[in-house]
């Protein structure tokens, strides 16, 4: 088992078993987003990010086993339960049985889906940035169900 898992090794990982760009960037976002999370809390910044940069990992090759070939996969590369049981949990109740725990799990679970949400709500505005993109923008589109409709709002 690894001890410790750095960055790079997870894009690379994530590269390999993911082709399609939007799906790398909202990995990247999830990462972004996990790290500013992390930091709020006083958590491990670089365990978080990597957390959520692969939580996708199996999404593109394997989507019918979305969440559980993930497992497979990390065990394989001998990444720590503690991250195959956080990638894993993200899927909870909708392609996974795991439920979140730990704090960084929870945060995991909730930001997946509305990170999804606010990049499709800049990628429609003029400037297709984040920069400009307001609170009651992503609030509207939010409320509007045919508006990214493959994002689950139950989360």
């Amino acid at each position: 088992m690894k001890k410790e898992i750095n960055r790079d090794e997870a894009l690379s990982l994530l590269k390999e078993y993911n082709q399609d760009e939007s799906l790398i960037r909202h990995a990247l976002a999830v990462e972004a987003v996990m790290r500013h999370f992390a930091t709020l809390f006083g958590e491990d910044v670089e365990k978080w990010g990597i957390i959520g940069l692969i939580h996708d990992l199996d999404y593109e090759r394997y989507p019918e086993e979305h969440c559980s070939k993930v497992k497979e996969i990390l065990m394989e590369e001998g990444w720590p339960e503690e991250y195959i049981h956080a990638v894993q949990s993200h899927g909870w109740g909708l392609c996974s049985e795991v439920e979140p725990v730990h704090r960084m799990e929870k945060v995991l679970y909730t930001i997946d889906e509305l990170t999804g949400l606010i990049t499709a709500a800049a990628l429609v505005r003029p400037s297709k940035s984040l920069l400009d993109l307001e609170v009651k923008s992503v609030k509207k589109k939010w409320r509007d169900k045919a508006f990214a409709a493959g994002v689950n709002r139950e989360v």
